[in-house]
């Protein structure tokens, strides 16, 4: 019928053109809004990024298992879940456009980006005042990385640095050099290494493989306020958790699992959950399929809590009781750390390490159980060995980490109690 306007028509200025002012500013909120997604979808490789960039700056180049990508998709575990199985072996890293026959002594993997990431975790046996450094270090420095064209027995040995006692910052950018990092990545890597709705994105705020990223001023304002907002937002979504709980460990704790569901690679049953593995690269690094899966002492576990008993936010003003039922299901060693709940680094008091581990001398009950306190002054009553210092006015997370984690902790007829409260 002549003149009659669809919806969309009547919605939109009745079928005209925007005023001149409305139109640039909802192209510069358009601006903002992708560059808050290009965060959210791209903070993996920032993550990446800041543990490079801090490890180089305190120790040089080419210091930095398991193996990632650059978006810490996992390549493959090394070690007991890896195909060595504790045994040791050959790894090969293959580059993303390597076509080429692969002999077969290797353990061969592609990687999607030409950077990858190694991460080893060598586990110190109990010593007379505690942990032993001296074993975990010389396994560690039995390992040799080198070009596929090098013979082993040519190689030097690896140094690896004491970062014992230094504070080194690893941590992603929180101004525009996070934006200019993330162009310097896609620059280097291949366009395969991003899916094509990602580079979508990044493109639309200016970040395109080969081209310059020149953004004028006011898209430089979008760009801070971006780098600002984003992981406010990402805090947000933390601090109130998922709707259908889909992140508690316990029906009747306040424990949260990390993955909330998810694969290593961050897949629900439908869909990449974006948003999950943007809170889980917030705090924390590293998502291995030992994590995730059901590897009886094996895998690691790592449930945490924001809240005490009664559902209150951790806070490093009060003073709290955790209480480890006997027999911790980990076949390597259990521990307790207290971490800040902005980035994932460990809370900065004055006791040298906010974190208590089963290769302590612990104070430990009759019965086998472990009692735990935190606080920002030792609580009355508490073992010197078993306090967790925090610090005054600073909110928390508690994390019971379990390396080997058995088969009580799947089945769940062992699980920590939940923080409580001390007046």
């Amino acid at each position: 019928m002549a003149g009659t306007m669809s919806p969309l028509m009547e919605q939109i200025n009745n079928g005209n053109w925007l005023p001149q002012q409305e139109a640039e500013s909802l192209r510069d909120e358009f601006y903002y809004q992708n560059a808050v997604q290009a965060y959210v979808l791209t903070i993996p490789i920032l993550n990446t990024i800041g543990l490079r960039d801090g490890s180089e700056d305190a120790f040089g180049k080419n210091v930095i298992g398991m193996f990632t990508d650059f978006y810490q998709r996992t390549i493959t575990d090394v070690g007991a879940v890896g195909p060595d199985g504790a045994k040791g072996g050959l790894y090969l890293l293959l580059p993303p456009d390597y076509k080429q026959d692969v002999p077969k002594v290797y353990f061969a993997f592609k990687s999607s980006t030409n950077n990858v990431f190694l991460f080893f975790r060598t586990i110190m046996p109990p010593g007379d005042d505690g942990p032993e450094p001296a074993p975990a270090v010389a396994n560690a420095e039995e390992t040799r990385i080198y070009p596929l064209w090098a013979s082993e027995k040519d190689v030097k040995p690896m140094e690896f640095p004491n970062g014992s006692g230094k504070h080194i910052n690893m941590m992603y950018p929180t101004d525009n050099s996070y934006w200019t990092k993330l162009k310097a990545f896609v620059d280097y890597e291949p366009v395969e290494s991003i899916d094509p709705v990602t580079r979508g994105i990044l493109a639309s705020v200016g970040i395109i493989k080969g081209f310059p990223f020149e953004p004028n001023d006011k898209q430089n304002a979008a760009l801070q306020r971006a780098v600002e907002a984003s992981p406010r937002m990402i805090l947000a979504g933390r601090q109130l958790g998922w709707p259908d709980k889909r992140d508690l460990y316990y029906k009747d704790r306040q424990y949260l699992n990390t993955w909330a569901g998810a694969t290593a690679e961050w897949m629900q049953d439908s869909y990449l959950d974006v948003i999950q593995r943007a809170s889980y690269f917030q705090v924390a690094y590293s998502s291995s399929p030992a994590m995730v899966m059901r590897t009886i002492d094996l895998g690691s576990k790592y449930p945490f809590a924001t809240r005490d008993a009664n559902g209150e936010f951790l806070d490093g003003s009060n003073s709290y009781k955790l209480h480890l039922p006997p027999q911790p299901p980990a076949a390597q060693f259990w521990a307790v750390t207290a971490y800040n709940i902005t980035d994932g680094t460990m809370t900065a008091a004055e006791q040298f390490m906010p974190s208590v581990n089963a290769l302590d001398k612990v104070d430990t009950n009759s019965d086998g159980s472990v009692d735990l306190y935190f606080g920002p002054s030792q609580p009355a009553g508490a073992p010197d060995s078993n306090w967790i210092q925090t610090v005054d006015g600073l909110h928390f997370l508690a994390t019971v980490r379990l390396y080997g984690a058995g088969v009580e902790f799947f089945d769940q007829t062992w699980k920590p109690d939940d923080l409580v409260k001390l007046e």
